[in-house]
């Protein structure tokens, strides 16, 4: 087996994975977490000197950055019926990059904030008024994402590059999944959701979050 993806599915490797599940990749899961020193190990500072995960190697080439493997793998794989995640054309990828991009400057920190003061962290711990206030600066990005997926015809746009799910949708829908706590926030962007739910509802994302159970069980 010449694919490895290192990292445990409940961190952001779930997004290369959720690549690889989709094109029904052949690859060996090494399941590192990122607590306990893990990824301080002489080994793993072979693969990524630092220290985080995810990271790949495809037979000796190797990516770290979450989303750089993701890009990767969609860019160097195919699925077996020849369909791909990656760009057919030059208005597909400039979608793929700008949102792709978008999602880890305008929105990523925040989801984190939401996601860790509403649900992932202990109740003792939680600071509802840094989530109010992630809430809030989330809006700005939301509304433009909103305004893209409404489009200008009378159905609003499947996915986020042309008609058709790509890398891009797995870039944006993992980070925005964090926020889905705060449903009275996203009651404002109803097709932000209706884009959402579709994209979390894919068999290969279901995969990963079945992996992420068994990893942490």
């Amino acid at each position: 087996m010449n694919l490895k993806i290192y990292g445990i599915a409940a961190s952001r490797a779930s997004r290369p994975l959720w690549v690889a599940h989709e094109l029904g990749l052949d690859y060996e899961y090494v399941p590192v977490p990122y607590q306990g020193g893990a990824t301080r190990t002489p080994e793993f500072l072979t693969i990524n000197p630092n220290g985080h995960i995810p990271a790949i190697d495809d037979n000796g080439v190797l990516v770290w950055e979450s989303m750089a493997c993701t890009l990767y793998l969609a860019e160097r794989f195919k699925a077996a019926d020849g369909s791909s995640l990656a760009a057919q054309n030059s208005s597909e990828l400039a979608d793929i990059l700008r949102w792709t991009f978008w999602s880890v400057t305008e929105c990523e920190k925040d989801a984190l904030t939401v996601l860790m003061h509403t649900v992932a962290m202990p109740a003792d711990k939680r600071k509802p008024l840094l989530a109010e206030e992630a809430i809030r600066r989330l809006m700005v990005p939301l509304a433009v994402l909103e305004q893209h997926l409404q489009g200008t015809d009378p159905t609003p746009r499947p996915y986020l590059a042309g008609e058709r799910f790509t890398v891009a949708d797995i870039a944006v829908a993992s980070i925005l999944a964090w926020v889905r706590s705060a449903r009275e926030m996203l009651a404002a962007y109803p097709c932000t959701v209706e884009w959402l739910e579709r994209c979390l509802k894919r068999p290969a994302q279901q995969q990963v979050r079945a992996l992420a159970r068994s990893t942490s069980a």
